[in-house]
This record gives structure tokens, sequence and C-alpha cells, in this order.
């Protein structure tokens, strides 16, 4: 473990102001600017994809573009409410419930993923039925496109200073505003490259390469593997909220650990339903 003069600063933070801009007294924040820029990208790629009968089975898609444009506000209703109900049940409820209006400041913790991917799967479901469109197709599309959210929202948890990372002496360490005088992992880096870039590009080969949209629900189970295998890595490096600390010893079990352990169960269970169903239609 590095003595506490090797942490002192290694890289200064950047000077960025978590406002992007003003519009009168109306405040636009890079936060919720990267929940804009993921949904609208992914909604792009998500018309993209059911837009390519190819990729398909029976070339025929299971969406039509019209029913994704319906589609994104559920989405969107889904991530929002979930994630920010997910966050207080997880991490902050006995504050919550000792202050109720908590709940509705944003500021003092924020979301949740886990508890968007539920809110987001509870809309999924509920639209899927409505609209007579195959479930796990659905979670395939919406599956493919969410490292876009993951990316930019991690890159608004750097820009905000937040979510930091463990005490460290490693050349790209960075010295936070509001974690003290040392030198931290920037962990909101790493998930953004492993929940963002790196499974976004697995996901497109899977789907451009593999054709894996014509077996319904492998890319589900590929994805929620792939995030719950990277979300496990990089919380090694995560400081944990302070209100939770580590579950177990000094130094490793955390939430998001425990959140995020059966949803590799979950992945596994989902593929290989995916390839037993694709046996059973040849």
């Amino acid at each position: 473990m590095p003595i506490a003069a090797d942490l002192l600063a290694i890289m200064p933070f950047p000077d960025i102001d978590p406002i992007a801009f003003s519009i009168g007294p109306l405040a636009i924040h890079w936060y919720g600017l990267a929940y804009v820029a993921g949904i609208l990208l992914g909604w792009a790629y998500a018309r993209r994809l059911a837009a390519n009968e190819s990729l398909w089975p029976g070339h025929v898609s299971p969406i039509s573009r019209t029913q994704l444009d319906d589609f994104i506000v559920w989405a969107a209703l889904g991530v929002v409410l979930g994630g920010r109900l997910g966050y207080i049940f997880f991490y902050d409820l006995p504050a919550v419930l000792r202050s109720p209006v908590r709940a509705l400041e944003i500021w003092n913790g924020g979301m949740s993923f886990h508890g968007g991917l539920t809110g987001t799967t509870i809309a999924m479901i509920l639209f899927a039925r409505r609209n007579a469109i195959p479930i796990w197709s659905l979670f395939d599309i919406v599956a493919t496109v969410v490292p876009f959210g993951l990316f930019f929202g991690r890159i608004a948890n750097f820009i905000n200073g937040e979510l930091w990372g463990r005490l460290t002496d490693v050349p790209w360490a960075v010295v936070f505003p509001t974690g003290g005088p040392f030198a931290r992992h920037p962990s909101q880096l790493y998930e953004a490259g492993l929940e963002g870039i790196v499974l976004l590009l697995v996901l497109a080969a899977l789907v451009y390469g593999m054709r894996a949209l014509k077996s319904p629900g492998f890319i589900t189970g590929v994805f929620v593997c792939g995030y719950a295998l990277s979300r496990i890595f990089v919380e090694f490096f995560r400081e944990p909220d302070a209100q939770l600390g580590y579950l177990l010893g000094t130094n490793w079990l955390t939430m998001g650990m425990v959140l995020s352990s059966p949803m590799i169960l979950l992945g596994l269970w989902a593929m290989l339903r995916a390839r037993r169903q694709a046996a059973l239609q040849l």
C-alpha cells in the first residue's frame, strides 16, 4: 500500500465546470446532457438495427421505426425513475427514511445502474406486450445500444468529480476536488472504457459479424454478463459509497459487486436459452 506521501498530487483534476451552459436562470449540467446524448445515440442506432431486416430471424424486423420512436419515451422514464429509486433503495434508504425530501435531491447520490436496468426492463415488458413485439428481440435491441448511455454517463461522473476511485500512485492517477489531497484511480474512465466502448464493440461484432440477433436473447445475455464482469472488475479500483463502505473485510466486497454477481448467472442463462431455442428451430 503506497504511503501517504506517495499519494499526493500526481495529476491535477481537469478544470471542467459541471454546468455545460446556462440559459438565463436555467443551468444545463453535463450529467443531464450525458443522459440526452446516450438516449438519442442509442435511439438512432436502434432504428438502424430495426431497419436492417437481414439481421433478424426470417429476415423480418420484429419492430418498426415508429414503434421505436414511441418506445424511447418509455425507456427514458424507466431509466430515470428506476435509476433514482434504485439508488435510494440500494444505497441511501436510511437517509431518505430520515428525510423523505432527500429522495428528490439527485445531487445527493444520483442514480443506480442496476435500478435503471430494472426500470427499463419493466418498461420493455409492458411496451412489448402492448404492441405485440417479441420480448427477447426488444431486449436485444436495447442491450445493443445501452453502452452509449453507460459511456456518456461515466464521462459525466468524471467531469462532476464523483464516484472516484481508491487511493493509488499509478502515473495516470487524478486528484479529485472532492476526494481529498490524494491521488486516486479515475475509475469513472475505466468504466466508460469497459462498459461503454469495449462492450459496444463486442456487441456490434456479434450483431454484424455473427448475426447474433437471429438467436433472440443471446445479445441480451452477453450484455448482462459483460456488464457484470466489467463492473465487478472496476469495483476493485472504485471507492465504495461512503454511507455503505465495504460490506466484507476492509478493502473488497462492495454493493456494486453484490448487485452485479447474480447478473453473471442471469446472462449465462439467457445465452444458453437463446442457443437452445435456435437449435430447436433448425
